[in-house]
């Protein structure tokens, strides 16, 4: 046979498009031609192929040998098609049997010595081998687990060349070492995903505005911002809220781990991520790292691996003013596209927006702060009025007192008490917005809001009063009614009444809460009824 094909995968984004690999022996000067939109890491894979092929024991073919990748239209980057590009040479040449190769999707870098390593997007991938129709996939051994998160695809680890020709020709397999994984979860403490574990709001001294703020953006995924003096618990805080979120669910679990394994920062020993992610760029962290890109290969930003978790923004200030106007569309759409010349990748990005920042300059409360005006004016300034009006919940969190730091009758509420309230909002919130595209108060269109479940018309009037007054703009409102809704759930009342309406636009604005609105959403009755309903 002088003509064979094989599948491998290309990644556009975190959605996976099945490549054909056709291989070509014919006449001619010797030599490999490499065609179909392939960039300089593709184009070594001849050179690699070649001495993987060699140092296996199989002969690479003496003749010309053309290889395409097709689609032609679609670009191809990366070493995970050398595998798929190796067979698809052999199968040509006759040295392995080529059906079954038919319904396999091979992915995998070779080592010059035929061991397969480790490659990212392996599940992505899998899942776009899944939707064509597909049911086998070859990947290296490191990789399988994170591939055997697909269901409906039969997976198959490898550990090298040899070991997939053993297995397409029914000779021994050989006794090749492990295939080395991208990472360990000992290697991935970077990226912060123990940072949270075992923190407990309980350390939180005082701060009972600040708490239920959180409380609330965590039931309702609003956005919050957290301003104050340093020392006063803002980062206490914010490490905190992972904490109060629920488990991801099947899907969310799936989309959350393409993202992680596009960027290559899924590890081998736990590939799915089951807890909602919690990211914290530094300031001084340029665009690319935040919204994603790369000049070769597009990966992932900060926006992306927060997907449906927190993205931790501190002295949000110091972070450069067109890396904050970026997350506008991601804040917007709940996706970031980035287009190169020759690319294209459009990436999830639902994340929860968390701003902390001091009140000036200096930080200093009160007297002690020796900051002028137009100094507080221009720090203040360096978050656009565009970004502040999608903030949710503002929050100014005061100094704790020495008095409130040394009270050992102070019986902060822990993690695990508010977490449960979260989780019964939660509930709520998913049972009425069952069969529509949304999960939470925080997704919800405010056009939508208003049309599915409109207020009673007395709790619009006196909430139109105080509109008029200046408390809450026209344009604010929609995110007025979804924080109203997130406090009814929270109250577990039927739907918003004229005083949830009222503490949302506090929570919206940074006005103080009178102490009775803090504590009626945790003293409401199970079973209450909505009164205004009635």
């Amino acid at each position: 046979m002088a003509l064979a094909r094989t599948r491998s995968v290309s990644i556009e984004g975190i959605r996976g498009h099945v490549v054909e690999v056709e291989a070509d022996i014919a006449s001619g000067l010797p030599g490999t031609a490499l065609v179909g939109s392939v960039d300089g890491s593709l184009s070594e894979a001849r050179d690699r192929c070649r001495a993987a092929v060699v140092n296996t024991g199989r002969t690479w073919p003496s003749r010309r040998v053309t290889i395409a990748l097709s689609p032609a239209s679609l670009p191809k980057t990366g070493a995970h098609y050398d595998l798929a590009i190796a067979l698809a040479v052999l199968a040509a040449g006759g040295q392995v049997p080529a059906e079954p190769l038919a319904e396999a999707v091979l992915l995998g870098e070779l080592a010059l010595d035929g061991r397969l390593r480790a490659v990212p997007g392996v599940l992505p991938a899998t899942l776009g081998a899944a939707r064509a129709g597909l049911t086998r996939v070859l990947v290296p051994e490191a990789n399988a687990a994170e591939a055997a998160q697909v269901d409906s695809v039969q997976v198959v680890g490898v550990r090298s060349l040899g070991h997939v020709i053993a297995l397409l020709t029914g000779e021994e397999v050989p006794d090749d070492p492990p295939v080395e994984p991208l990472w360990r979860d000992s290697d991935l403490v970077w990226r912060g995903d123990d940072r949270t574990a075992g923190l407990d709001l309980v350390d939180v001294l005082g701060q009972e505005d600040a708490r239920f703020a959180v409380e609330v953006a965590a039931a309702g995924g609003h956005h919050l911002m957290l301003s104050g003096p340093p020392g006063a618990g803002k980062t206490m805080l914010a490490e905190r809220l992972p904490g109060l979120l629920p488990d991801l669910d099947a899907e969310q679990r799936l989309e959350v781990s393409a993202v992680h394994s596009v960027a290559g920062v899924l590890a081998a020993d736990n590939p799915l991520v089951i807890r909602p992610p919690f990211v914290d760029p530094h300031h001084s962290a340029s665009m690319a790292s935040i919204v994603g890109g790369g000049s070769r290969v597009i990966r992932p930003g900060a926006v992306s691996l927060a997907h449906h978790g927190v993205l931790f923004m501190d002295e949000a200030p110091q972070f450069n003013a067109g890396v904050l106007e970026s997350l506008r569309q991601s804040l917007e759409s709940g996706q970031v596209g980035i287009i190169r010349a020759g690319a294209r990748a459009l990436f999830p990005a639902r994340f929860q927006l968390l701003l902390a920042m001091n009140p000036c300059p200096c930080g200093q409360p009160g007297p002690a702060c020796s900051c002028v005006p137009v100094a507080k004016r221009r720090y203040a300034a360096r978050l656009s009025g565009p970004i502040r009006d999608r903030v949710d919940i503002v929050r100014h969190v005061e100094a704790v007192s020495r008095s409130q730091v040394l009270d050992q009758l102070a019986r902060p509420e822990s993690t695990a008490v508010v977490a449960a309230r979260v989780a019964e909002a939660r509930d709520r919130q998913r049972e009425r917005l069952a069969g529509t595209p949304w999960r939470r108060n925080a997704d919800v269109p405010g056009a939508e809001l208003r049309r599915r479940w409109p207020l009673p018309s007395q709790v619009s009037a006196g909430f139109d009063d105080g509109k008029t007054r200046g408390r809450v703009s026209a344009r604010g409102m929609d995110r007025v009614l979804r924080i109203a809704w997130t406090l009814a759930d929270l109250d577990r009342r039927d739907r918003p009444d004229l005083d949830h309406l009222r503490l949302a636009a506090r929570l919206r604005d940074g006005a103080g809460l009178p102490a009775a609105s803090r504590a009626r959403t945790r003293l409401a009755p199970a079973g209450a009824t909505d009164r205004a309903a009635s």
